[in-house]
C-alpha cells in the first residue's frame, strides 16, 4: 500500500478544485439544477471516486489535512452567530419547539428501526446501534466516541461500522435533501416557482458624480471594486474577533463537563456580540442608529457561505469510499432504510407540522442534511433551495442552533437509553 499526503495548503487547493468543477457541473447538468444539489456534493464526489480508484486499482491511499477545513468551518458557524438576532429568533419560537420535537423523533426511529431489522436478520443488534443515529444524526464524531463503548459491548469493527456509515450519511444526506425541497415547492408551492428579479444596480455600473473634495464625494468616487474590498475586508475582522474569542469561550464550557461541538463558542460569543450591539445606540452623521450597523452582516453572511463552501469541498474529497465496499447485507439493508425513513419522515410528518410552506421546506432541506450527515450539509441543502428560489432568515437560524445545542445532548440520552435497554 502506498500512501500520499497532502498538507492543508494542498488539501485546500483540491478543495477549491472540487468546488469549481462542482459550480461548472451545477451551470451545465440541469439534473443537478432541479434538485437543487449544492455544487461542494457534485465537484466533491468526483474527487471522492478518484482516490476510490486510486485505491482500489493502484492500491493508493490518499489522506488529506483537515486544518484548514475545520477552520472553514468555525468560520462558516461564527457567521451564523452574527446573524442570531434575537427579536428574528422570537418568531420562530413555536418552529424552534416543533423542530426539537422532531429531532426526538428521528433520533428515537433511527434506532428503533435498525434494532428492528438487526432482530429479524437475527445479527448482533448492537450493529443496528452502529448504524443508528450514532452514525446518522451522529455523524463520525459520535461515532467514533462510540466505537469503544460498542467494542467492549461485543461489536467488532464498530469503529469501522460506524465510520463507514457516518460517511454514508454525510452523501446521502447532500443528495435527498435538495430533491426533496424542490419536490415539496413544486407540488404544493407553486407561488415560490416564480423566480425573485434581481433588480440591484450593478455596482461596476453606478454612476460617478460628486466633488471629490469631500469625504462624501471621495465615497462615490470611488470604485465599486474598492467599497467591496473594505466592506469585506471590515466583516473578515468581525469573523476572526469572535473566532478568537470564542475558542476561549468553549474552552470555559469545556470545564463544565459538557460536551459542544467545537464551534460553539464562535457561534455564541459572535450572537452575544451581535445582540449586545443591537441596543447600544452610537451617532453617525448626526443621527443615532444601533451599533450592529458595524457589522455589516450582509457582507459576513456572504464570507461565511464562502467558508462553507470550501469546508464542504475539502470534505467531500477527504470521504474515504473504500470503507463502503466492505458493508455486510444487514448494514446496507438498515442504512437503505434510514434514507427511506427520513424521505417518508419530512414528506408526512416534518413538512406538515412545520406548515407546509416554504420555510418548511427549505427547514426539510436541512433536516435531511443533519438527519443524515451533518449541520454543514444541512447549511449546504438549505442555501442550494434559497439560490434557486429566495432567501429566508428563520431556517438559518434554528437549524445551527438544534445542531449546536440540542443534537449531541438529546442523542447521547437516547443512545445510552437504548444501550441500558438492550
Amino acid at each position: 500500500m502506498t500512501s500520499i499526503e497532502l498538507n492543508m495548503i494542498q488539501t485546500a487547493g483540491v478543495g477549491a478544485l472540487a468546488l469549481l468543477v462542482g459550480m461548472v457541473l451545477t451551470r451545465k447538468v440541469s439534473f443537478l439544477q432541479r434538485f437543487c444539489i449544492p455544487s461542494p456534493v457534485s465537484g466533491g464526489i468526483i474527487f471522492s471516486l478518484l482516490t476510490l480508484a486510486l485505491y482500489g486499482i493502484f492500491d493508493i491511499e490518499v489522506s488529506f489535512d483537515n486544518t484548514l477545513r475545520d477552520i472553514c468551518m468555525l468560520a462558516f458557524f461564527t457567521t451564523v452567530g452574527y446573524q442570531c438576532n434575537m427579536k428574528v429568533l422570537k418568531q420562530g419560537g413555536k418552529t424552534l419547539a416543533i423542530m426539537i420535537g422532531l429531532l426526538v423523533l428521528i433520533i428515537s426511529l433511527q434506532n428503533l428501526m435498525p434494532w428492528g431489522i438487526t432482530r429479524l436478520m437475527k445479527v448482533n443488534p448492537l450493529l443496528g446501534i452502529a448504524a443508528g443515529s450514532v452514525s446518522m444524526t451522529g455523524g463520525h464524531g459520535t461515532a467514533g466516541g462510540f466505537a469503544g463503548v460498542l467494542e467492549q459491548m461485543g461489536l467488532q469493527g464498530a469503529g469501522t461500522i460506524g465510520m463507514a456509515a457516518a460517511t454514508f450519511g454525510l452523501i446521502a444526506g447532500s443528495m435527498v435533501g435538495g430533491p426533496m425541497a424542490e419536490f415539496m415547492i413544486g407540488k404544493r408551492l407553486k407561488d415560490e416557482k416564480e423566480q425573485p428579479k434581481d433588480d440591484e444596480i450593478d455596482p461596476a455600473m453606478a454612476g460617478i458624480e460628486s466633488d471629490e473634495a469631500s469625504p462624501e464625494g471621495r465615497a462615490k468616487r470611488m470604485s465599486s471594486n474598492e467599497q467591496e474590498f473594505r466592506q469585506y475586508a471590515k466583516a473578515s475582522y468581525w469573523i476572526l474577533l469572535a473566532m478568537g474569542g470564542g475558542t476561549l469561550l468553549s474552552w470555559a464550557i469545556d470545564l463544565t463537563g459538557v460536551t459542544f461541538p467545537s464551534y460553539f463558542g464562535a457561534l455564541l460569543l459572535a450572537a452575544i456580540m451581535r445582540n449586545i450591539m443591537g441596543v447600544i445606540p452610537y451617532k453617525e452623521n448626526g443621527t443615532w442608529v444601533k451599533a450592529d450597523k458595524l457589522l455589516d452582516t450582509e457582507r459576513i453572511t456572504s464570507v461565511g457561505n464562502i467558508c462553507l463552501s470550501l469546508f464542504l469541498g475539502m470534505a467531500m474529497i477527504s470521504l474515504r469510499l473504500w470503507e463502503l465496499q466492505n458493508l455486510a447485507l444487514p448494514l446496507v439493508v438498515i442504512l437503505a432504510s434510514q434514507v427511506v425513513m427520513m424521505v417518508l419522515f419530512v414528506l408526512f410528518v416534518a413538512f406538515p407540522l412545520l406548515g407546509r410552506n416554504y420555510d418548511a421546506a427549505v427547514l426539510c432541506a436541512g433536516i435531511c442534511g443533519f438527519g443524515l450527515g451533518a449541520t454543514p450539509n444541512a447549511m449546504a441543502n438549505m442555501s442550494a433551495v434559497c439560490y434557486k428560489y429566495r432567501y429566508t432568515v428563520k431556517p438559518f437560524l434554528i437549524i445551527p442552533i438544534i445542531g449546536a445545542i440540542f443534537t449531541d445532548i438529546i442523542n447521547t440520552a437516547i443512545i445510552t437509553l437504548f444501550l441500558n435497554i438492550m
